[in-house]
């Protein structure tokens, strides 16, 4: 699993003569894995040589999402969850997981930590780049002389929140335009507490003196400056931007074609694409308010309907009575995977009713599609206020008893399709995606360089 020859690959006028191997620990959800594995084609396009940790039904997912250059750069290592009877091999991913068994999982791959540390013995990587969730990684890395970088997969506008509420109790967040309203703030306060009772000792955060500590984070300067620096002072780490997350278009997939079809015949920016992640599942009540709201607003549309593994319904049944024959062509409703991005890039596409989550808000500016703003909990409501502030989206409100309204919805949707609002969106949009765009191979290569940098400084401290 060594390279046949050493690589040399100037960074920022770093010299790397002999390739720094990396043990890339993403949590187990797709929104945490995917941009872990965009990092890592990025480093591996930079000279390192990846070894991506997860288990074996995250990676037999991810393997069709690394291209054949990677072959001899990126390797994806299992690691084996010890067996628990609530938890079987299929539910080894948050990926539709019913929602009660989060923390069993999260409790499952920290009784893992044997085997990773197995597993860091065999390879002996130069350094580990984990996920926050599983913050004891960076204590079994180090127990080994190995030292540890995490990469935040979240905005920094919402990691620098909770970073003030920990670390400046009482004191208000400093940037007004990012807030919770009561209903959110009462069940990030119920999960703050849930979470606090779980904490262990290795959980918790340290620092190590005698060199400054970094920490990468999937987003840009472009749209979050001022939250990425107030994030450096509050944890008094070197922030380091990678870019936004979002993977390659793959657009040669003959499953979509039915599907893209349909949306070339439709005009340009005249359908919203729905889709609230793979995660994140609609009550009842949600579903029919979002079903009326499309089909009131008379606007073409594609909605990707979920639900938790082994709680599969008809999508009759799960939809209003007469829903699908009434739309008619008007909209494509799929109970199964959705090529995103294709969606996304296509010219037909005009807004995007997410749940944002912070990817599938970064792949809509990259695309420049206007975002109709539907957050469910943890990071996206504060993600959906950036996003507002930014001048690219629009939020659904959802009233004081948290319930949304076919009404508002229908409104919007017309809006951002049809109106002079979605014009203004889409050309602030296409500002800030080209300047992402511009900036983009520059961020990551000073990532790379304070990567190598902070190798070599916990180096000498051995």
């Amino acid at each position: 699993m060594t390279p046949n020859s050493t690589n040399k690959n100037l960074i920022m006028g770093t010299q790397v003569t002999t390739t720094l191997r990396l043990l890339m620990f993403p949590w187990l959800a797709y929104g945490h894995i995917s941009p872990f594995l965009n990092v890592a084609k990025k480093l591996a396009d930079r000279g390192f040589l990846i070894y991506l940790c997860s288990t074996p039904i995250n990676l037999k997912s991810t393997i069709k999402k690394i291209p054949e250059k990677y072959a001899d750069l990126i390797h994806l290592i299992e690691l084996h969850l010890p067996e628990l009877p609530e938890l079987p091999p299929h539910y080894q991913t948050t990926n539709g997981l019913p929602p009660h068994l989060n923390h069993t999982l999260k409790k499952a791959l920290k009784m893992s930590k044997p085997n990773f540390s197995k597993i860091l013995q065999n390879l002996k990587p130069g350094l580990v780049i984990y996920d926050i969730m599983q913050q004891w990684a960076e204590h079994v890395a180090n127990e080994q002389n190995i030292p540890a970088v995490r990469l935040l997969t979240f905005s920094a506008a919402v990691t620098s929140y909770f970073a003030n509420l920990v670390k400046k109790p009482g004191i208000k967040f400093p940037f007004p335009d990012i807030y919770l309203r009561k209903i959110e703030q009462v069940k990030l306060g119920e999960m703050l507490e849930k979470s606090a009772k779980d904490q262990e000792p290795d959980d918790e955060e340290r620092l190590v003196d005698g060199y400054i500590q970094i920490a990468l984070i999937c987003t840009s300067r472009t749209i979050e400056a001022k939250y990425i620096d107030f994030l450096s002072e509050l944890s008094n780490m070197k922030i380091v931007p990678v870019g936004p997350p979002v993977q390659d278009l793959i657009t040669n997939d003959a499953d979509d074609m039915e599907l893209m079809d349909w949306l070339g015949t439709k005009d340009e920016n005249s359908t919203v694409f729905v889709s609230f992640g793979s995660e994140y599942f609609l009550s009842k009540e949600d579903m029919e308010e979002v079903a009326f709201g499309l089909e009131l607003s008379n606007v073409n549309f594609i909605w990707v309907v979920r639900f938790p593994k082994g709680e599969e319904q008809n999508l009759e049944d799960a939809l209003p009575k007469g829903f699908l024959e009434r739309i008619g062509e008007r909209g494509i409703v799929l109970d199964k995977f959705a090529p995103q991005l294709r969606i996304l890039n296509h010219t037909s596409t005009g807004g995007f009713i997410s749940h944002c989550g912070w990817n599938s808000v970064m792949e809509s500016i990259d695309f420049g599609v206007p975002i109709i703003a539907m957050p469910m909990h943890l990071d996206q409501p504060m993600n959906a206020r950036l996003i507002v502030e930014l001048g690219v989206a629009v939020e659904i409100v959802r009233d004081d008893d948290g319930k949304i309204h076919k009404g508002e919805i229908a409104e919007i949707i017309k809006g951002v399709i049809t109106e002079k609002t979605g014009e203004n969106l889409r050309g602030k949009m296409r500002d800030i995606s080209k300047n992402l765009k511009s900036t983009r191979g520059e961020e990551m290569d000073v990532a790379a360089k304070e990567t190598i940098n902070f190798f070599k400084n916990s180096a000498k401290l051995k």
